[in-house]
């Protein structure tokens, strides 16, 4: 599991509720859309977990920029912007799951799993 995201606060609160969980591990957390990118292409996680508006490219880029290089990797959008025209970027980008900052943890866990089980199964 990679997590991008800008705001250090949210990606050591999404680190440790992750980690909490025993069959996930948080591989890396990146504080940019560049960052993330190499990181997704050295470690191969199963899941990234992405912010929509981060620098260094921002969300709809990073993911497809990930989608090209890592397309292995599971992408799961993770926003303050529920806006249609943010979600309908970042699924033309390649982003399976979107889901709302403030989301509660169990939907958060829940949407990684979902992930992880379409990646093991080979769907998606």
């Amino acid at each position: 599991m990679l997590v991008a995201d800008d705001n250090p606060v949210i990606g050591d609160a999404l680190r440790a509720l992750l980690e909490s969980e025993p069959d996930i591990e948080v591989v890396a957390v990146a504080l940019e859309a560049g960052e993330a990118v190499a990181l997704a292409e050295l470690l191969v996680p199963e899941v990234a977990v992405l912010d929509v508006r981060i620098p260094g490219g921002g969300g709809a880029w990073m993911a497809r920029e990930m989608r090209r290089r890592v397309p292995h990797t599971r992408l799961l959008a993770f926003s303050a912007h529920s806006d249609t025209r943010s979600i309908a970027q970042m699924a033309s980008a390649g982003v399976s799951e979107y889901l709302v900052k403030g989301s509660p943890n169990t939907e958060i866990v829940a949407a990684i799993r979902r992930l992880c089980a379409n990646s093991a199964n080979g769907t998606e």
